[in-house]
């Protein structure tokens, strides 16, 4: 995925009223202000609420349903080697989010876990460095996991 791919999608669903935000490297790529690797997908937390909503509008972009881990996310495909990774998030009353996990727990998502940062020069709704940091534990760290990591170090000390 470019950042014009990552683009079409947030325009997308912003035209489609979808409450979401970028996550994963394109998530750093917000936190950060640039680019520094390249990425397979895009990983985007979705507004539970919004999900039919949001792969409806996914869909009219040419993206179909690849793997379907529903209701942990669904992953979608489309031409160019595009791909979303959708993680619907269910809200309470207080704002703290949910997401299923594929063991039967959940990951949690704070009031603090969402910020706004820039892919280009486009303002995007993501994920904090906080929630990233959180996303990369209890597994083993892939050598974009370290990368993500240590831009995320860079970003604390200036």
């Amino acid at each position: 995925m470019d950042a014009a791919d990552v683009i079409a999608v947030l325009d997308t669903l912003d035209g489609a009223s979808v409450r979401h935000w970028v996550g994963g490297g394109w998530g750093i790529v917000a936190l950060t202000g640039r680019q520094t690797r390249d990425h397979r997908d895009l990983d985007l937390a979705v507004d539970a609420d919004d999900l039919v909503s949001c792969l409806r509008a996914l869909a009219g972009l040419g993206y179909a349903v690849e793997t379907d881990w529903l209701p942990v996310r669904v992953e979608l495909a489309a031409p160019g080697a595009r791909w979303v990774d959708v993680h619907p998030v269910t809200f309470g009353p207080d704002g703290y989010g949910r997401q299923p996990d594929l063991d039967g727990g959940h990951f949690c998502y704070s009031s603090d876990a969402f910020v706004v940062g820039t892919i280009g020069e486009r303002p995007v709704p993501c994920l904090s460095a906080a929630q990233q940091r959180r996303f990369r534990t209890g597994y083993q760290l892939r050598p974009q996991d370290h990368h993500d990591l240590a831009e995320l170090d860079r970003l604390s000390l200036s």
